[in-house]
């Protein structure tokens, strides 16, 4: 509650547009900072808190973290929560490489074995050994919670019969995004949804693509699965298909949101749905003064179209990069509309440039699907 309310948080009317007042912001940080003690030691062992983590292409898992007290080397052995690691770099706020971080300082962080979950603590640790060992012991700690929570749990069986007589409706989600905290957001918001008539039940919340043990597993659990820019792998596609399991692909919270309570007055299907039209993969890039970037595509799927209502997609390792209209779609130096199978094609995004090598377009469409009560 700020100050002039009868609280203690000190509040600073600031302009940075209009260069306002900044030096007595920075005079209230120093005045509380001074008051409350907010010391740190920068000779010690890092220790602070994960923000983000995800999961990056040539890179591997990647955290962005808080130092919040010590200073984190390059090289240096650490633990966050269940995860350890060790630094192979360290990446600052504007995406250069630093040999080292201290207290206050948000870095990316190179090197782990695992994705740790935002808000875990980490500690850099001299002992290796050690380190790995407080990891085993807080992973079997998860797991052993995680038997416990499944125990507890409804089966099929019992869901199965529950409906039958009339019960709560139970509705199982498997959600995949593109980073943990878009995962830990939608999974909390989805749960707040719960009514006295459905109960919804986040079984499994991940990230990166969905792939095909999370298509297994929303067949075993009779689950939806709800991909946030991502999309399914090739395998897992076909399991889907085969398996009938539902995939949801959204880039909007809100849309998510307001799918699940449409379809909760009755567990409706949705009154749009998505048929893919063709897959291009990007072999070379191009600039072009007029254009931008210009990826030089093959198609491998289908059909490659700009007419109508057809909206593209940029695909990176499965996670959604981009979505918009084409701009730009050419066979040598024609301006075609449609380019099939098999054959080579230039593509250009409107308004969208950062396209690489090995990156996927996914043209769609979306269709209207009748409704039944």
């Amino acid at each position: 509650m700020p100050e002039e309310w009868g609280g203690q948080t000190v509040t600073v009317e600031v302009s940075a547009k209009k260069k306002e007042k900044i030096e007595l912001l920075l005079e209230m940080i120093l005045l509380v900072s001074d008051i409350g003690e907010l010391k740190a030691n920068p000779m010690r062992n890092a220790s602070g808190a994960v923000l983000e983590a995800k999961l990056d292409r040539g890179r591997g898992p990647v955290a962005t973290i808080l130092v919040q007290d010590g200073t984190l080397h390059v090289g240096d052995t650490f633990i966050a929560g269940p995860i350890v690691g060790r630094v192979r770099a360290l990446i600052n706020d504007r995406g250069r490489p630093v040999k080292s971080a201290g207290p206050s300082t948000p870095v990316e962080v190179l090197g782990l074995d695992g994705l740790p979950q935002p808000g875990d603590a980490f500690q850099a640790l001299a002992d290796a050994a050690k380190a790995r060992q407080i990891a085993t012991f807080r992973q079997d700690q998860a797991k052993s919670r995680a038997l416990g929570a499944k125990s507890g749990r409804l089966t099929l069986e019992s869901l199965q019969a529950q409906i039958a007589e009339g019960g709560i409706k139970e509705l199982p989600i498997i959600i995949k995004a593109d980073v943990q905290g878009s995962s830990e957001v939608l999974a909390d918001t989805l749960t707040k949804l719960t009514d006295e008539k459905v109960k919804i039940r986040i079984i499994h919340s991940g990230v990166g693509a969905i792939n095909e043990s999370d298509v297994l597993l929303a067949s075993a659990s009779n689950a939806i699965i709800i991909g946030f820019n991502v999309r399914p792998d090739r395998n897992a596609e076909g399991i889907a298909e085969r398996e009938k399991v539902e995939i949801r692909l959204h880039s909007v919270i809100y849309n998510v949101t307001d799918e699940m309570k449409k379809a909760m007055t009755g567990l409706l299907e949705p009154t749009f749905k998505e048929t893919r039209l063709g897959i291009a993969e990007v072999r070379n890039t191009f600039k072009v003064p007029k254009y931008g970037t210009i990826a030089g595509c093959l198609v491998t799927e289908g059909r490659i179209t700009r007419a109508g209502e057809a909206q593209a997609r940029l695909l990176r390792d499965n996670v959604v990069v981009h979505e918009g209209k084409i701009g730009s779609l050419r066979r040598f130096k024609d301006d075609v509309s449609e380019v099939k199978n098999g054959f080579e094609c230039g593509i250009g995004f409107e308004r969208f440039n950062d396209i690489k090598i090995g990156d996927l377009i996914e043209v769609f469409v979306m269709q209207r699907v009748a409704v039944t009560a």
